[in-house]
C-alpha cells in the first residue's frame, strides 16, 4: 500500500523544481494524484491522465455525496478537487501518490490521512527573496508579484502545521532533504 506526499509552498519557493527532481528518483515510487476538474481539457490534454473532466453539475453531486478529500470552486462553475476513490485506487497499486496544493488542501489531506501522510512546507528563504525570485520570473504583473507576496505571507504563517519545513535557500540541499524525508518515510 502506497503513501501519500503533501507538498505546499508559496509561488516561487522552487516546490515545482523539487517535486520533478524527486519523480526521476524510480526508487521513491512516486505517483501524481490525478485531480478532478470541471475545465474542459486543454491541448492534448486526457481525461485520466492530466485530469478527470467532468461537468459542473456532475462536481457538485460528487461534492454532495462527500466524494472529496478536498476542493475548491476556483471561478464560478471551475472547480479543481482531489477524489478519495482515486487516492485509494493509486495506494493499492503500491504508487506513493504526491499531491502539490495549497496550504488550506494540504492540511485538509494531512488531517484526513494522518500518519498515512507525510505533509511538506517548500518555505523560501525570506519574504524578500520570494519577491526577487518572482521578479526574475517576468511571467507575472507587478500588482500579480504583490497578491502573491500578500498570499505568501498567510501561506508562511500555515507553515508549522506541517510535518516538516524544508527551507529552499540550495537547490540542490533542499532536493536532497525532501528525498531524505520522503525516503525514511515510505521506508517506515
Amino acid at each position: 500500500m502506497g503513501k501519500l506526499i503533501i507538498f505546499s509552498a508559496p509561488s516561487g519557493s522552487g516546490k515545482s523544481t523539487i517535486i520533478n527532481r524527486l519523480m526521476q528518483r524510480p526508487e521513491l515510487h512516486l505517483a501524481f494524484s490525478i485531480s478532478c476538474t470541471s475545465r474542459a481539457p486543454r491541448g492534448t490534454e486526457q481525461n485520466g491522465v492530466e485530469y478527470f473532466f467532468i461537468t459542473p453539475e456532475e462536481f457538485r453531486e460528487r461534492i454532495s455525496r462527500d466524494e472529496f478529500l478536498e476542493y475548491e470552486e476556483v471561478y464560478q462553475d471551475r472547480f479543481y478537487g482531489t477524489l478519495k476513490e482515486q487516492v485509494e485506487t493509486q495506494a493499492a497499486r503500491g504508487e506513493n501518490v504526491v499531491f502539490d496544493l495549497d496550504v488550506k488542501g494540504g492540511c485538509n489531506i494531512k488531517k484526513f490521512y494522518g500518519d498515512r501522510a507525510l505533509s511538506l512546507f517548500i518555505q523560501p528563504p525570506s519574504v524578500e527573496e520570494l519577491r526577487r525570485r518572482l521578479v526574475g520570473r517576468a511571467t507575472d504583473a507587478p500588482e500579480v508579484i504583490e497578491q502573491r507576496i500578500a498570499r505568501a505571507e498567510f501561506e508562511l504563517s500555515q507553515a508549522p502545521k506541517f510535518d516538516r519545513i524544508i527551507i529552499n535557500d540550495d537547490l540542490e540541499k533542499a532536493v536532497e532533504e525532501t528525498y531524505e524525508a520522503i525516503r525514511s518515510f515510505i521506508e517506515e
